[in-house]
């Protein structure tokens, strides 16, 4: 730090006329060792200047307060010191002091926005030609320079592409876009990044330290975070809560001055949103008030917040988190994971949204009070994606049946032991090994053969066999067995999976068969249990029966000859047959019929009876996953769409 009057603390806080000089101008950056942040730009305009490679013009873009100006006047003493060009100039000579001040007659600051017009820049051109009085170089910084207007961005391309040897130019912006193409191709751009925290908190503790004062550091992280990457805004802060305090820095008062609220009281104020207590929020919200803290100033304290919530919530470690101290990054995290990210992320659009109300609104507080309700109100959006990706999974699940499906119709007929091929009987289990069917107790004793789903001769009313169709359920090992009352545990399941190449079609051998009563009192439970989609392909049969204990007939028309051959497919019956016999808790076989032909209509038959909305509405709201997202949202249906081939 220079030792200069300029830049010595207290004894020259005051000017040679007697004024106040402010913290931001005392403290100023002399040379380009004293720049804080912007090592990049020191470090080349220093090579330009050791290797002879200084351009003709300049153009420094970044925000506000990140050193702009002061890069470009360390850059004209550089340039313009007495013993010649140099790296590091001595800011004690003449020209170095002319130029802090601003009155060296070589070194030209002219005001782009108040100096816009044509005109200033037409003198601008006419004095050019003048060559320096007693420095080497007429050095031009023109401050916001993207506040000139075009045509006198025109009257200046001539001049910018050629200027004479002994001119160099220098515009500094905060906004770059605003600049014509035709003047950036003719400029050096050097761009400027926002001064990290860190290095803010440290020269503020120098200039602290330079006061004859002391400060909390907790203190100058809040100034540091406030001033939000610009070095000025810092030190504009810190100069005015110095003279709120005794010489003693304190975070308290840091609040206090600036009317913003602490990390904790943001904290609970969270708590209360994620909670979902709406009372407690804006109990939260009338103390932050009350103690001083501005409406609107809290809106833009959330939005950091639920900013570091949401690196939090993804993943990221307290380097990463901006607006609330590292010390909360666990807290942080546990709330984070309460909440969800999908509905962090609904909070940061919501909130972002207040502060633009906020912007053109005198209601400040009514704005942020109902936007507090509204998160308090939002919907669990992370059990929602859970729900779409679980719901994901199962059509991805029906979509590998049917290609299970299509690859076991693709396989070449092969013979049955009875010597059939799988052509005859489509809906068999092709095996590599002939599987013996399942026995009859009456049949087994005589040697007689196991029957199949013929009905008996007596019921006129019953449909005809097709044997072709007809599916005897083979008796599965005794490894296979299992009991129907087991809860349904991950070694079951694994167990499950490791024996699915073996047939399984009966179940609990050892259990009492199910009968004709058991099962119509179950049926519907059974449709419940089932994947949705094979659920739609039972509910095509026209007859549900026992003819026999053990044996579960499912009888189809003729017409629904497709929902037949897909529950008489590999998977989907020995999934029929799995939870028929976990809801019973009987021995079950599965067999597979069709029923009476479809009579020819001599005469036009009336259409049937459609569906009325209702009964449409009350076949749709028992599925799963309509009734999980009714129960879980709130809603209710409005409108069923019929899909589309």
């Amino acid at each position: 730090m220079s030792e200069n009057s300029a830049n010595t603390g207290s004894s020259g806080a005051a000017s040679e006329d007697g004024s106040y000089v402010v913290v931001a101008r005392r403290y100023r950056p002399r040379d380009f060792d004293q720049l804080v942040g912007q090592d990049h730009v020191a470090r080349a305009l220093q090579g330009a200047i050791e290797t002879s490679r200084v351009g003709h013009a300049y153009l420094f873009t970044g925000a506000r307060g990140v050193g702009k100006t002061s890069t470009a006047r360390i850059f004209a003493k550089a340039l313009n010191h007495p013993d010649g060009p140099t790296a590091n100039p001595d800011s004690e000579s003449d020209v170095a002091q002319a130029i802090d001040s601003g009155e060296d007659v070589d070194v030209i600051e002219i005001d782009g926005a108040s100096n816009r017009g044509i005109d200033e820049i037409r003198s601008l051109r006419a004095n050019v030609g003048v060559r320096p009085s007693r420095s080497r170089y007429k050095i031009y910084i023109i401050d916001e320079v993207h506040m000139l207007t075009g045509a006198a961005f025109n009257a200046l391309l001539k001049t910018l592409e050629e200027p004479p040897e002994h001119v160099k130019f220098i515009f500094c912006t905060t906004d770059p876009e605003k600049i014509p193409i035709t003047v950036l191709s003719r400029c050096q751009r050097f761009d400027f990044a926002p001064v990290e925290s860190s290095k803010i908190v440290g020269r503020l503790r120098e200039i602290v330290e330079a006061e004859k004062g002391t400060a909390e550091d907790e203190a100058l992280e809040l100034l540091a975070r406030r001033a939000a990457g610009s070095m000025r805004d810092s030190q504009s802060l810190l100069e005015q809560v110095l003279s709120f305090s005794d010489g003693h820095l304190t975070a308290d008062q840091v609040h206090v001055m600036l009317g913003t609220a602490d990390d904790q009281r943001l904290h609970r104020l969270a708590e209360a949103m994620q909670r979902r207590d709406a009372a407690d929020a804006l109990k939260q919200v009338d103390d932050a008030i009350a103690a001083g803290v501005d409406a609107g100033r809290l809106t833009e304290q959330m939005l950091g917040y639920f900013r570091d919530l949401m690196t939090v919530s993804v993943g990221c470690d307290a380097s990463l988190m901006r607006y609330a101290a590292a010390s909360m990054h666990d807290s942080l995290s546990q709330l984070g994971q309460q909440w969800g990210l999908q509905t962090v992320l609904a909070i940061v659009g919501l909130v972002d949204e207040t502060l633009v109300r906020i912007r053109h609104s005198v209601h400040a507080r009514v704005l942020l009070e109902s936007t507090l309700i509204q998160i308090c109100h939002l919907p669990d959006l992370q059990a929602i994606v859970d729900l779409a990706a679980a719901a994901g999974s199962a059509s991805g699940g029906a979509g590998e049946k049917k290609k299970q499906l299509s690859n076991a119709q693709a396989r070449p007929p092969q013979p049955s032991a009875s010597g059939q091929t799988a052509a005859s009987a489509p809906a068999s289990r092709p095996t590599t090994q002939p599987v013996p069917a399942t026995p009859n107790p009456a049949a087994a004793s005589n040697g007689s053969p196991a029957p199949t789903a013929s009905l008996p001769a007596s019921d006129a009313s019953a449909p005809a066999p097709i044997t072709s169709t007809t599916v005897q359920a083979p008796a599965p090992a005794q490894t296979a067995t299992r009991q129907a009352t087991a809860p349904a545990t991950p070694a079951n399941a694994a167990t499950a999976t490791a024996q699915s190449e073996a047939p399984a079609e009966t179940f609990n051998s050892d259990a009492d068969p199910i009968n004709e009563a058991i099962l119509k009192s179950c049926w519907e439970q059974v449709l419940d249990e089932i994947d949705p989609i094979t659920a739609t392909l039972m509910r095509a049969a026209e007859r549900v029966d026992s003819p026999e204990p053990g044996l579960v007939r499912l009888t189809f028309p003729e017409s629904s000859a497709l929902a037949l051959s897909r529950c008489g497919s590999p998977t989907n019956k020995e999934e029929i047959v799995k939870t028929i016999a976990r809801v019973t808790g009987k021995k079950v076989s599965l067999a597979l019929a069709t029923g009476t032909k479809s009579q020819v209509v001599q005469q036009a038959a009336p259409k049937p009876k459609a569906k009325n909305r209702m009964q449409r509405m009350a076949e749709i709201e028992v599925k799963p996953i309509v009734r999980a997202c009714i129960e879980l949202l709130g809603a209710e249906l409005i409108k069923i769409d019929t899909p589309r081939n």
